[in-house]
């Protein structure tokens, strides 16, 4: 039974876009396999790991009859890379045997059935919500928060995204305890007030399927469950079950000293002296004075950087210890010609924003160093 007769192209850009999510190891061997479905002039590629899944469609010259499939993800995806470029494929399946030939290459690899496979349906609930909004808006928001979301943390809720549609206003906050980030636009349609919690691995993969462009992507939100549609790909995914902590309280409102830095000399500076800092803690001093900034890293060895930089500030002199990595993440993950930090004193957290997005807050712990 002839399943497909394509350019290679045509099977692998949909692939690549599924298989993120696809485990290596699991204990459903099927879930290492993805399911593609030919109807008509369209071919549909799907991947799961039972708690996101991906799909996507291509339209096809050729008309086939509505065949179904499942074939291991990982090796097919080889394979096509390591064809020729612009190679004709053929794609057969026979007997629990899937047979991909091009030119004189053959590959026999092994199905699982299609029936078996735990496809993921859409959840009818009588609380759902849609929004709208643009692609590369919601790329940026994700861009300025994704970092700051936990790993493997035991508060599981901690380890993902917290989205937040508050009337005309979509939110998004991610914190591990030590430090906060938080991004906000405007939606098209005002949507209802809810709050849902994003799996980590969710806004990772989402991250990589956006687009830097002005389409359109709709967000359906149920109380368990969200489906996102953009382009051609299908995101559906379980929420997380859990209360996130009141982001509000956490961000400060009461700092007096202001510090305004450029970010690409405080980007640079800190990675030059941080290459001294302790392998295990990542401290980082800053000393400030009217107009200067003193970084300072050392580390057990009685190692130590110093590093200056002038700078627009007038505040209270200050001597205060962060993370040095969680305030790289920040820079590395904003564009901006300079950054504005807020303090207090040296117990006091730090609160770094940008004039281009006045929605854009980084919150950071002190450190005692």
């Amino acid at each position: 039974m002839k399943l497909l007769n394509i350019n290679k192209d045509l099977l692998l850009k949909p692939l690549q876009m599924v298989a993120g999510i696809v485990e290596k190891r699991h204990t459903l061997p099927i879930l290492s396999n993805v399911f593609l479905k030919t109807d008509g002039h369209n071919l549909e590629v799907i991947a799961t790991d039972l708690e996101i899944q991906i799909a996507t469609n291509v339209q096809l010259e050729e008309s086939y009859q509505g065949e179904t499939l499942t074939i291991s993800a990982r090796k097919t995806l080889d394979i096509l890379r390591a064809l020729p470029e612009n190679t004709k494929i053929t794609l057969e399946a026979s007997d629990n045997r899937a047979i991909l030939k091009s030119g004189k290459s053959k590959f026999n690899l092994q199905t699982l059935p299609s029936s078996d496979f735990p496809l993921i349906a859409a959840k009818n609930n009588a609380k759902l919500d849609k929004v709208t909004i643009e692609q590369k808006v919601l790329k940026n928001m994700l861009q300025k928060v994704q970092f700051s979301m936990a790993q493997q943390d035991i508060r599981y809720y901690l380890n993902g995204l917290l989205l937040v549609l508050d009337g005309e206003t979509m939110r998004l906050i991610a914190t591990d305890g030590h430090r906060l980030s938080h991004s906000a636009a405007k939606l098209e349609t005002p949507g209802e007030n809810r709050e849902v919690i994003l799996p980590r691995k969710t806004v990772l993969e989402l991250l990589k399927l956006l687009n830097d462009n002005d389409s359109k992507v709709e967000l359906e939100i149920t109380d368990t469950q969200i489906t996102i549609n953009f382009g051609n790909v299908t995101l559906v995914s379980k929420l997380v079950d859990g209360k996130f902590p009141d982001y509000k309280r956490v961000i400060p409102t009461d700092l007096t000293n202001e510090l305004i830095v450029g970010r690409d000399s405080l980007q640079g500076a800190l990675q030059r002296a941080s290459i001294l800092s302790n392998e295990k803690f990542r401290g980082v001093r800053w000393v400030l004075t009217k107009n200067l900034l003193k970084i300072i890293c050392s580390n057990s060895e009685q190692e130590e950087a110093e590093e200056e930089l002038e700078v627009s500030y007038q505040g209270e002199p200050l001597d205060i210890g962060f993370n040095v990595n969680y305030i790289l993440d920040c820079l590395s993950n904003v564009t901006t010609q300079d950054i504005n930090c807020t303090l207090g004193d040296s117990n006091s957290s730090m609160l770094m924003t940008i004039k281009e997005d006045s929605a854009f807050q980084y919150v950071v712990m002190p450190m005692r160093i």
